[in-house]
């Protein structure tokens, strides 16, 4: 249903799983699972995989906290958009790589997800995709010291919410990782 012309194509875009950024993540170790069972789904389907990894002052290029967890690893020919706001086609490379792809519809998993997950959601419907968030492959860290909902709390809304969300001639969703079909 997107509204970009000429991209019937899915991707699988992998948002911030960083060690910096999910080592404390709410359900760490069962959404990285989840995430690295969809991007063997997807390779295996051949549906692009597209890493995304934030850097600033506390996430410095390169360093430990800024690499992908040891448990995923992205291949070689996968991209990898660096970018420094939540949203992660704000300043990046990551319409032209989707573009050379012919992607118009985006599977979105992460972290956080109350920030570039939901950031990253709706500059994609903005854009023309179709955004589709995997219910149970995005975490986010306990914020509620700062006022924040609980982190279960955070991540149910963001599913509940993004599941009706809807744009002209474009679509959001919430599925889980089971439920997650690459073909349209």
């Amino acid at each position: 249903m997107t509204t970009l012309d000429n991209r019937p194509n899915t991707a699988l875009l992998v948002v911030d799983v960083q060690n910096g950024v999910v080592d404390e993540g709410h359900e760490r170790d069962a959404v990285v699972a989840n995430i690295g069972g969809l991007v063997g789904r997807a390779r295996k389907e051949g549906v692009p995989v597209v890493w995304v990894q934030h850097s600033d002052e506390e996430l410095v290029h390169g360093s430990e906290e800024w690499r992908i967890v040891g448990e995923l690893a992205p291949e070689e020919a996968e991209p990898r958009v660096d970018k420094s706001y939540g949203d992660s086609f704000e300043d990046t490379d990551l319409e032209k790589v989707l573009a050379e792809r012919g992607v118009g519809r985006l599977v979105v998993v992460g972290a956080e997800t109350d920030a570039c997950i939901r950031s990253t959601l709706h500059g994609a419907l903005v854009r023309g995709y179709d955004a589709t968030l995997v219910g149970d492959a995005h975490t986010t860290v306990d914020k509620s010291e700062w006022g924040a909902p609980k982190p279960d709390q955070v991540i149910a809304h963001t599913n509940l919410y993004w599941r009706y969300q809807v744009a002209p001639g474009r679509k959001g969703g919430t599925v889980t990782s089971e439920d997650v079909d690459f073909s349209g």
